[in-house]
């Protein structure tokens, strides 16, 4: 599996059997999209999810799919067979990666805000993308995807939550937000109590795993 790491929360994977590409928000590059046969979708958010270009490359490629929950698969408005709708506990094969959907709820905000569906994504009973939530899934996870910052989140909560994952490796992401001097002392707190191995992934930057 090649990871290639865009910006926030976007992650493009290349198997044997094509292209999966998770979160291309408004934020991230646009060839992220480039020659993808599936799209996950977490979370309505913007940083998530571009509607613009999600719907230009369904139409301009028949066989690509996406994959989110129902709250998104209105906002993009396609047929059901182009925008699947999933739900937690659900099983399906994208791209020729097996997924699993987990979780639920984006984490809170504040004072309950923002209340809406955030769905996780166990690839290929390997690879966690949790979008923008906290849930700890069943069994083992070899590499996480770890947000760092966001209104919702502290370092001391993102550090528990690797540590609950309890991953072989964890790179992170939902970063956006954060200066080169954030990056480094954020990276620094990881690499000294997530209990993994942590690296960063530079933007455009591919692991192989």
């Amino acid at each position: 599996m090649l990871l290639t790491k865009y910006t926030q929360s976007c992650v493009r994977l290349e198997g044997e059997d094509g292209v999966l590409v998770v979160d291309p928000g408004q934020w991230s590059e646009p060839e992220a999209l480039a020659g993808a046969a599936a799209v996950l979708v977490t979370h309505e958010h913007v940083d998530h999810i571009d509607v613009g270009r999600v719907t230009a490359a369904l139409a301009a490629d028949p066989a690509l799919t996406v994959y989110t929950n129902a709250a998104v698969a209105a906002q993009v408005g396609q047929p059901a067979d182009r925008v699947v709708t999933v739900a937690p506990g659900e099983a399906f094969e994208a791209a020729g990666f097996s997924v699993q959907a987990v979780g639920g709820l984006h984490a809170e905000i504040y004072e309950g805000l923002p209340g809406c569906p955030n769905i996780g994504f166990v690839i290929d009973e390997r690879l966690y993308h949790p979008g923008d939530a906290l849930f700890v899934p069943d069994g083992d996870i070899e590499t996480l995807l770890v947000p760092i910052c966001a209104p919702w989140l502290k370092v001391a909560e993102a550090l528990d939550f690797v540590r609950a994952v309890a991953p072989a490796r964890a790179y992170p992401m939902h970063d956006a937000m954060l200066s080169d001097i954030g990056l480094f002392i954020s990276d620094r707190w990881f690499g000294m109590k997530a209990n993994t191995d942590y690296s960063r992934i530079g933007i455009r930057s591919s692991v192989t795993f």
